[in-house]
């Protein structure tokens, strides 16, 4: 273990040096530079006078939010002799699997390649540039033919995977099974009980007002939103990303979300940005990628078809080819369980030195992917902020839910907590659903590997989405998942069949997030 002190100043030397590099770094330099001139900076105190001035003129608070983000976003420094695959995933049997995994969609992927006789990348001809340049901000109109082409992988795929994960350790042991676990993930990892999620989420508290619920019994809804409006306006004038964190707990005013998202997510869309953000589309317009393809795809199946989404349909587009060319989203890498696919020159395989990451982002989209972009729409209408906002989310959270690890928010331990919520909280209902062939996992896994985009109202996931960033983590997607059955219990209780759950949980539009989340958290019982 790490010595308090040591993990400090391991963190701090980590953070200095990803900010020396940065533009804030050298927006800063400038700054101080121009300081110089003015005559109530004095020679005898310079570095005091300096820090005052950065201090007054805003720069400060931009440096302690870029540190806030930083420190959000890497996980706490390991031991300085373990080695990097520990900082990607500590658990060796988790790290074969995800490897193994991501065999098997390099194969989904090649094996496409071969069949329809198309090349992973190839500089795209003038004409075409052209044509796609004009059509930029109505690609919905196109209408390609993709009837050959297929998603390289589904979530129940994924769940397959995820359902045969064993720790070697466990296999030969004298324990009939893990906990006496009765779910579909048979992994020792911990997971929190509600005791822990209540201290957790204590803002959820049935005495603390919250946006999304109609009737408190405690403070009057209008009296609530009125100060709480206020006082995220005050949270946005001082441009504070640790406090607009705090602040959304209890859910942001709609007026207030974009504005509040991108300070919490340290996004300002600097002349640079948008500049980068160009750059990614000159890539799109020059070169055609195989993953484009299956972007089209996606976006087809899932959000055209989408009654609250169709209409965003150009900017998912937009967003999502200039993510895949966006090679600053291979940094995640870092702290994610998951390997960047690479792909070789033709004629030099093997041969590393011809190797290119592909595609260039190291993402490969599955089908559902578009949804994580969809929901952003609704806030975000300028396509470089969009893209940044997106981006952002993906390398925070989003990443988490389609790969391997024992993360507490990756999937694997979201699917252990929402089973274990179950089995502890409504045995009979677990048991039931477990004897009728329909586990409840089955049926709640799709909603978690979106982050339930695509499945709740809008304004309901919004109000869910808000309260991933103001505690910085998943795991209250595993807790909806299991209020939602909670909630439709008696219901479930009657079928008798995986056919019949599902079609007692196919529509959750019509549900309110936060009293369910409520009820589920601080009315149980324990």
């Amino acid at each position: 273990m790490l010595e308090p002190d040591g993990g400090l100043s391991l963190t701090i030397a980590r953070v200095v040096q990803r900010l020396q590099g940065s533009s804030l770094h050298a927006q800063l330099e400038r700054q101080a530079r121009v300081s110089l001139h003015k005559p109530e900076i004095k020679l005898e105190s310079l570095k005091e006078d300096i820090k005052d001035f950065l201090k007054t003129s805003g720069w400060e608070k931009k440096l302690q939010n870029a540190v806030y983000s930083e420190l959000n976003v890497f996980p706490s420094p390991c031991h300085p002799a373990a080695p990097p695959e520990h900082i990607k995933e500590p658990l060796a049997y988790m790290r074969k699997a995800q490897g193994s995994w991501e065999k098997r969609i390099l194969k989904s992927l090649n094996s496409m390649c071969t069949e329809l006789n198309i090349p992973l990348a190839q500089k795209r001809p003038a004409n075409e540039q052209k044509e796609l340049l004009n059509k930029w901000n109505e690609m919905g109109t196109d209408e390609p033919d993709l009837s050959l082409f297929r998603p390289v992988y589904a979530p129940k795929d994924f769940l397959e995977v995820l359902m045969n994960l064993r720790n070697p350790n466990y296999e030969n042991g004298e324990q009939p099974s893990f906990r006496n676990h009765l779910g579909l993930i048979q992994v020792p990892l911990k997971v929190k009980d509600i005791p822990e999620l209540k201290e957790d989420f204590s803002e959820l508290g049935l005495n603390i007002g919250q946006l999304g619920i109609d009737d408190s019994a405690q403070v009057p809804p209008e009296f609530f939103e009125n100060e709480h409006v206020r006082v995220g306006q005050k949270v946005l004038a001082e441009q504070d990303s640790a406090a607009a964190q705090q602040y959304v707990r209890q859910g942001c005013p709609t007026a207030l979300r974009a504005d509040l998202w991108a300070l919490i997510l340290n996004i300002s869309n600097q002349p640079e940005d948008i500049l980068y953000y160009e750059q990614l589309k000159s890539n799109v317009i020059q070169h055609d990628l195989l993953v484009d393809s299956l972007i089209y795809k996606d976006v087809k199946l899932t959000a055209s078809n989408d009654d609250y989404y169709f209409v965003f349909e150009d900017y998912l587009y937009q967003v999502l080819l200039c993510f895949s060319r966006d090679t600053s989203v291979l940094e995640h890498f870092t702290y994610s369980s998951a390997t960047p696919p690479k792909s070789y020159i033709q004629g030099k395989l093997g041969m590393e030195e011809y190797a290119v990451f592909y595609p260039p982002n190291g993402v490969i989209p599955f089908h559902g992917f578009s949804m994580y972009v969809a929901p952003l729409c609704f806030l975000y209408h300028e396509p470089s902020k969009l893209y940044q906002i997106f981006r952002e989310m993906y390398v925070r959270f989003f990443f988490r839910l389609h790969s391997i690890s024992s993360h507490p928010s990756g999937i694997v331990s979201l699917c252990l907590l929402f089973e274990t919520l179950l089995q502890t909280h409504l045995p009979q209902l677990f048991y039931h659903l477990r004897e009728i062939g329909a586990q409840p996992l089955r049926i709640s896994f799709k909603w978690m590997v979106r982050a339930f985009s695509g499945y709740l109202a809008t304004d309901q996931l919004l109000l869910l989405w808000d309260r991933i960033l103001g505690y910085n983590s998943l795991e209250i997607l595993a807790v909806l998942a299991a209020a939602v059955f909670a909630f439709r219990a008696v219901n479930l209780m009657e079928v008798t069949s995986l056919a019949a759950a599902e079609a007692v949980l196919a529509d959750l539009s019509t549900l309110k997030v936060m009293p369910l989340l409520q009820i589920f958290l601080f009315a149980t019982v324990t």
